[in-house]
């Protein structure tokens, strides 16, 4: 395993073979994210994102919490920004939260958040993002922006009715209510939940299954299944036909086609 991180940095990296984990480090402040924290996530995660040498990233947070969401010493702060400013800037800012989130959904490779305790408003839309949620006994979840009079803006409107179903999704984001991992287990807000402590020895495990397979017929896959609710059924054959078309020529699909028809010893 290698690792590249300093004391200083909010985003600390790790490397395990094809896996590599981004750990959100600002434990202090439940790693709530603030401008500078997103910044470095984009650039380490877009390192990794094109790296072929890496298949699966894994994103958890250090200390008790995964994510709090958004920094609410920066919230107080804009409320004091002169008022011309604050519409623009805002426009700004939810630019690039809108390009942290599409980064992580639009990797080519498989992201799963290893959730290791509260993941709460934009915490809980980065999990979302992700192609899995692994999660501790110690998790929790919530779409806490009602409670600050703002809606949710990481893509939980999107992501959690694709998990839980519509109605299930308008309760919680309207209620902003905590959901604890029993629940967030029973109604799929989590694909799968760790033992105490096991958390990332469990998601490493799990994430390994995906590692051997082509890299290029992953890639292909998540990019048209995950337009599945937005596109029509010849619309998911063509793109699939395209996909397929590619994967004829891919170094994967030769050897595997000739290790199965090696005469056997």
């Amino acid at each position: 395993m290698t690792a590249e991180q300093t004391g200083d940095s909010a985003i600390l990296v790790e490397r395990a073979g094809s896996i590599a984990t981004l750990t959100f480090n600002r434990p202090d402040q439940r790693n709530a994210i603030d401008d500078a924290m997103r910044a470095e996530f984009m650039t380490k995660f877009g390192e990794l994102a094109v790296d072929r040498d890496i298949r699966v990233i894994l994103l958890t947070g250090a200390g008790s919490a995964f994510c709090a969401g958004g920094d609410v010493r920066s919230m107080r702060k804009r409320l004091d920004a002169d008022p011309s400013s604050v519409a623009i800037d805002g426009w700004h800012r939810q630019h690039r939260t809108a390009a942290m989130i599409a980064l992580i959904h639009g990797a080519s490779v498989i992201t799963i958040a290893a959730v290791n305790g509260p993941a709460m408003g934009l915490g809980m839309d980065v999990a979302l993002a992700c192609d899995f949620i692994v999660a501790a006994p110690e998790a929790k979840f919530g779409a806490t922006f009602v409670k600050r009079g703002l809606i949710p803006d990481g893509g939980s409107l999107y992501f959690l009715p694709r998990r839980v179903g519509l109605q299930k999704s308008k309760e919680l984001i309207y209620s902003g209510r905590t959901v604890e991992i029993d629940e967030a287990e029973s109604i799929g807000l989590v694909d799968r939940r760790a033992a105490t402590g096991g958390l990332l020895e469990e998601t490493a495990a799990f994430a390994a299954q995906f590692t051997e397979n082509s890299a290029p017929a992953i890639a292909m896959m998540k990019a048209i299944v995950d337009t599945t609710f937005e596109n029509s059924l010849s619309d998911i054959a063509r793109l699939g036909g395209q996909a397929q078309s590619i994967s004829y020529t891919t170094t994967e699909h030769r050897a595997s086609v000739e290790a199965f028809l090696k005469p056997k010893a």
